[in-house]
């Protein structure tokens, strides 16, 4: 099975904004960016499936590859909790470094640890590799893809973030005979 992890392209946001879970706009440039995408990838078989995230930004994605997009909730970004759509600048400077400090154990003020966002994604991970498909495709956001690279190298979580996860990159892994093999990260364009 050929494993397609895609970021969702460009948004629309100001620098330094937090939106883990917030619906917000893609760029101007998202047809074209979604094209490249769609350059980059091989010809999809007859037995292939697209799964995304629930939110808008992955979706508008995922539904130029398939007309029967799985939505899975394990796929949502951190839940930034009341930091949510607020620029980093705007938080609490002591709160602000405690989480960066802690991430993987503590989450924003009502929101979530990485350490929840890998379990989950590590969940759905591991219910992938038992429903055979040729090829998949999933649309997704930098943590949760920085969680599945920790859930199959079996990394400390804390390491996830020395990966570079480009707006609109293309994570290549073949899972056979039990064993998941990565072909190439971060692919962008």
């Amino acid at each position: 099975m050929d494993i397609y992890l895609i970021r969702h392209t460009k948004t629309a946001t100001e620098q330094g904004l937090c939106y883990g879970r917030s619906n917000v706009a893609l760029s101007s440039t998202f047809i074209q960016d979604a094209k490249q995408i769609q350059a980059r990838l091989p010809a999809l078989g007859t037995n292939y499936k697209v799964y995304s995230s629930p939110l808008s930004r992955c979706l508008q994605l995922a539904e130029l590859f398939s007309q029967s997009v799985i939505t899975d909730a394990r796929l949502l970004e951190l839940d930034f909790g009341d930091w949510e759509n607020r620029s980093f600048d705007a938080i609490n400077p002591d709160e602000l470094s405690h989480w960066t400090q802690h991430f993987v154990e503590v989450g924003p003020p009502n929101g979530e640890s990485f350490a929840s966002l890998c379990e989950r994604a590590g969940n759905f991970w591991q219910e992938l590799l038992l429903t055979p498909s040729e090829q998949v495709i999933i649309i997704t956001h930098a943590g949760v893809i920085r969680a599945l690279l920790a859930h199959i190298l079996k990394l400390p979580l804390g390491n996830a973030f020395q990966f570079r996860i480009d707006s609109g990159s293309i994570h290549k892994f073949q899972y056979r005979d039990n064993y998941t093999l990565i072909h190439f990260l971060n692919q962008s364009s």
